[in-house]
């Protein structure tokens, strides 16, 4: 029923930046949030943003001043721009949206396919 697609995943130097794009499709009613998550090699997934379907933020602690995320004018699309990258930042991205489905009454968790991003020092 729901679709996310995410692109923008690279490799990097330190200090650089990339921007990941995530695109919801299907038989969607509304999109209540949406966020990245990432999960690195021998760790749990984490939050790294989220973002109401107000325009209300969230970001962990690591990333706040570094890390932007934003949604399209339709809201079905979430953006991260991602500064003053680090080598810890390396991790695969996985988009997630808040999702209620035509004809459905309670919103529920979708999940893109993962992006690479890869920081060197």
């Amino acid at each position: 029923q729901v679709q996310l697609v995410e692109s923008g995943g690279g490799l990097v130097q330190a200090g650089g930046s990339l921007r990941l794009s995530c695109a919801a499709s299907g038989s969607i009613f509304s999109i209540n949030a949406m966020g990245w998550y990432r999960q690195a090699p021998g760790k749990q997934r984490e939050l790294v943003a989220g973002i109401t379907s107000g325009g209300n933020t969230d970001y962990r602690e690591s990333v706040k001043g570094r890390f932007t995320i934003s949604r399209d004018g339709a809201g079905n699309t979430v953006y991260l721009q991602m500064n003053s990258l680090k080598p810890e930042d390396t991790a695969v991205y996985y988009c997630n949206a808040r999702v209620v489905v035509v004809g459905g009454i309670h919103s529920k968790d979708y999940w893109g396919q993962g992006t690479q991003v890869t920081v060197s020092s």
